[in-house]
């Protein structure tokens, strides 16, 4: 069950806040609704109890609040707005990759298609969904992890009343199977409707907390439904006559030739219809809503008035002490257990929640990059463009080798393979905070070392797989268009392998790390750019000023020194490595991978501190 205490948002600019001390249950086994007009406070009071947005309170998820909980996902499946995935992204490789965030096996993502009858559009992409075919793909991702509660915010609005009615029955079965669902709307039919229990707000004040027949007869209001080709002539007839009569009747234009008669009957309203000669072609008597709503309504963190008192007829929250479950209790903070005990203490305060690391942060990683064709365009792009370029130098001439074979002429500040491979690094994070499908309810992504090291991996085997492919191509290109004369191997090949690859996989990083810590694909990719453009001047000027010392035969003193013999010739590699780090570009780009790695970690640990 959810037991939500004294849910409270923080004012902004002295303006009251959009919720106010809001308790209320949500038992299991049933479907409660949380209903109010438009800027009622319906989704912050969610985002409240989700630890979304800061805030005082206090909720419990099965005698737990939610920042307690090993793994949230399986407890809690929640839908709050559109899914927020990548346009090209197929339905069930959205899915696949959400299974591995929650730590699924990956047939879940099957068997949740069939649930929500979303199989024969499995492979349609997520651009091209309609609003009805995007909510059933957002209760997917919810019911993946099999949680036993929902939370979901507005799920019935912008669909058709079939649709509606399909949802709610899901929502029933998931209830009659032991599970808790809380839901919000706006139409209170809607909710007696299809809620066991209803909770009001009305001005970010809880008023009622009501079953639903109790709902139904003590706050819906009946009326008379009425449809005229002469609607706005019976309506001001009616209201004329109201007023003469001294009764209490409201009449409501709707849409169309409709009116809406409260505090009227069938008779009555049949009666001056006759009277004055009107036609009539429907007159009914219905269950209304809760009055029309008032002309200027507040936005949900904008001003309301004074909180008004609790109506005749609705009773206040149930007791607020939790419930637990012996099999998932954890023990609560003595300000948690505090605030639950004795309703004078206020409820503590309600801290964002820091997202979580996919539990399967590699396989998420893969089936992110490779469920949309952004790396594979990318790819291809780089090859042709490498292939064009070494051959254009070499009809020109003055190139050396390695420049040919890495397609790198001088008067670009990299080639086309590093430039790719930093653009894939950058999307690695980019897209995560465009589309945010780890964390859709708040628009950001988890910065965990275990998703960046999933990262740089796939960033390093890209990069590699590209280095070695730009080279491969060029050598073979250059052997059928001008022979065996430009694919000799140079005598260095291993230091100008290592430079090579290391130039490669270092900008895939410096994409990597630039866009996780300024959450932009473009900034990542200026960062790349700003390696040779900015860094390597400046360690080019340090490089070049007066020394009165070498660090020649390094490697052998190192050797000396561990008192060991290097295996397999490791001398050689050793200086490679060094050679590849005394040169400008390897030396800035190792400057540039630090900084950026330390600006991650700074960012990482001062937003848990936070």
């Amino acid at each position: 069950m959810i037991q939500a205490i004294g849910l409270t948002s923080n004012t902004r600019k002295a303006r009251p806040p959009a919720v106010d001390d809001v308790s209320f249950e949500a038992h299991a086994g049933h479907v409660t609704a949380l209903v109010g007009a438009p800027g009622a406070g319906k989704t912050t009071a969610l985002r409240l109890m989700l630890e979304l947005q800061q805030g005082r309170g206090i909720t419990y998820f099965r005698g737990r609040p939610l920042h307690r909980i090993a793994h949230p996902s399986r407890e809690v499946g929640v839908l709050m707005g559109e899914v927020p995935g990548h346009p090209a992204r197929t339905v069930r490789g959205q899915l696949r990759m959400m299974c591995a965030a929650v730590g699924v096996p990956v047939r879940r993502a099957d068997d949740v298609l069939e649930v929500v009858g979303l199989v024969s559009l499995r492979d349609e992409s997520l651009g091209t969904l309609s609003r009805g075919m995007d909510r059933r793909l957002g209760l997917a991702c919810a019911l993946l992890a099999d949680p036993h509660t929902l939370v979901l915010d507005g799920p019935a609005d912008g669909l058709s009343v079939k649709e509606g009615r399909w949802l709610h029955g899901i929502l029933r079965a998931h209830a009659a199977q032991g599970g808790t669902v809380l839901f919000t709307t706006d139409d209170a039919k809607e909710a007696a409707r299809t809620a066991d229990r209803v909770a009001t707000l009305e001005q970010g004040r809880l008023v009622a907390d009501q079953g639903a027949a109790e709902f139904a007869r003590t706050r819906l209001r009946p009326r008379v439904a009425v449809r005229s080709p002469h609607a706005a002539r019976l309506g001001s007839l009616l209201a004329k006559e109201a007023r003469t009569a001294q009764r209490s009747v409201e009449v409501v234009r709707e849409e169309g030739n409709r009116l809406s008669v409260y505090g009227s009957t069938c008779a009555d309203v049949g009666e001056t219809a006759f009277r004055h000669g009107i036609l009539v072609h429907q007159l009914a008597d219905e269950t209304g809503d809760m009055g029309p709503t008032p002309a200027k309504a507040s936005p949900e963190d904008g001003e309301r008035p004074a909180a008004e008192s609790c109506p005749e007829g609705a009773r206040p929250a149930t007791d607020p002490s939790p419930v637990t479950d012996p099999t998932l209790s954890a023990e609560p903070s003595p300000v948690e257990a505090s605030a639950a005990d004795d309703p004078s203490v206020p409820p503590p305060a309600i801290a964002v929640r820091q997202v979580r690391s996919p539990l399967r942060p590699l396989r998420y990683e893969l089936r992110r990059a490779a469920g949309v064709g952004t790396g594979y365009f990318t790819a291809a792009a780089v090859l042709v463009s490498s292939v064009l370029v070494s051959v254009l130098l070499a009809r020109i001439g003055h190139t050396p080798q390695p420049r040919l074979l890495a397609a790198w002429p001088r008067e670009l500040a990299l080639p086309p393979a590093a430039l790719g491979a930093g653009l894939l690094g950058a999307v690695a994070f980019g897209e995560e905070f465009r589309h945010p499908a780890l964390a859709a309810d708040r628009g950001t992504v988890p910065r965990r070392l275990g998703l960046l090291t999933a990262k740089l991996f796939l960033a390093s085997a890209t990069a590699l797989t590209l280095a070695f492919l730009t080279v491969g191509c060029d050598l073979e290109v250059l052997y059928l268009v001008y022979g065996r004369e430009l694919t000799e191997v140079p005598s260095d090949w291993l230091s100008l392998s290592a430079s090579w690859f290391g130039l490669v996989v270092g900008c895939a990083w410096a994409g990597v790390l630039a866009s996780g810590i300024f959450r932009s694909t473009a900034a990542g990719l200026a960062a790349v750019l700003a390696v040779p453009v900015v860094v390597v001047p400046l360690v080019q000027k340090v490089l070049q000023g007066p020394s009165v010392r070498s660090a020649a035969g390094f490697p052998e003193r190192l050797r000396e020194l561990v008192l060991m013999q290097w295996p397999f010739g490791g001398e050689r590699y050793l200086a490679a490595a060094v050679r590849v780090l005394a040169q400008p570009v390897g030396g800035a780009l190792l400057l540039s991978l630090s900084a950026l790695l330390c600006a991650y970690l700074l960012t990482t640990l001062r937003s848990r501190v936070r």
